[in-house]
């Protein structure tokens, strides 16, 4: 086992995260490498690989903290309850990255310019076990906001991400000769309302119904989302027509992908809030 991490290399890291974090949430290029090896010089000895791992620590607090991370360091969790106080203090005092994440949350959403839609297809991320700390983490301070909630609740980001979903599907069945099916492809949650469960109705090659309901974000392939109760019943009772659009780094350029079938079979759902009656 190697040796622990001091304050200072933990503050250093952190310090050397949030600024690339910075600049991935204005839209701007950095070097990862040139950063890494700016670093390394205020280490005690690490390696390349010891700061990769750190960065994707790092990534794991800032997800379990509901706040965005950098898209190319997955989160790895299994941290030290070091770097979650390190990074929580540094949510609480960089008030520039706050500025910009508070500011993502509410920017209304362009419909982006991409040619060849079906090229934006990918496969989903893979299923992960939820992992821990390895230590107890300190009780959090009072002040906390979940952005990624905040940006879910941006009408005008969904709403976008809704109409680049229904240009693809509209794509995709003209691409397998279906135009017949293409013309008949529905916005349901705008002609019928946001309680059916899913939000647009589109077709297999077959003509059978394909119910969709997207989730967009600004951010990466793996950030988490936010599941209705109703959203997830329909998703149980539909299940064989049922299919989940992921919709991610919308602001930047898009990509999708989709998982068919009940929600809790292919995802790990979390309680996010109660309903409480006497």
């Amino acid at each position: 086992m190697g040796k622990a991490w001091s304050r200072e290399e933990v503050e250093a890291t952190v310090a050397d995260y949030f600024a690339m974090l910075e600049l991935e949430l204005r839209g701007e290029d950095y070097n990862k490498s040139a950063h890494r090896r700016s670093l390394l010089r205020l280490l005690n000895d690490r390696s390349d690989t010891a700061v990769e791992r750190k960065h994707m620590n790092i990534s794991a607090v800032l997800r379990d903290l509901d706040h965005p991370w950098i898209d190319g360091y997955k989160p790895y969790g299994n941290y030290q309850a070091l770097l979650f106080n390190v990074v929580e203090d540094r949510l609480e005092s960089d008030l520039t990255v706050r500025q910009v994440v508070e500011e993502l949350t509410v920017l209304p959403a362009l419909q982006p310019d991409v040619l060849g839609l079906l090229d934006r297809w990918t496969k989903p991320p893979e299923f992960e076990i939820v992992d821990h700390i390895a230590e107890p983490k300190s009780e959090r301070k009072g002040r906390k906001v979940n952005y990624l909630k905040r940006e879910a609740q941006n009408i005008s980001l969904g709403n976008a991400g809704e109409e680049f979903v229904l240009r693809f599907e509209a794509e995709r069945l003209h691409s397998l000769g279906k135009t017949r099916y293409a013309d008949r492809i529905e916005h349901v949650s705008n002609t019928q309302g946001d309680g059916l469960g899913y939000d647009i109705l589109s077709f297999e090659e077959s003509g059978r119904e394909r119910l969709i309901e997207v989730k967009t974000t600004s951010y990466g392939k793996r950030t988490p989302f936010f599941v209705t109760k109703n959203e997830l019943e329909c998703s149980r009772d539909e299940h064989d027509r049922y299919h989940l659009y992921r919709v991610f780094a919308f602001r930047k350029t898009p990509g999708l992908y989709g998982i068919k079938g009940a929600l809790d079979r292919s995802f790990n759902l979390e309680p996010n809030q109660f309903v409480a009656r006497r």
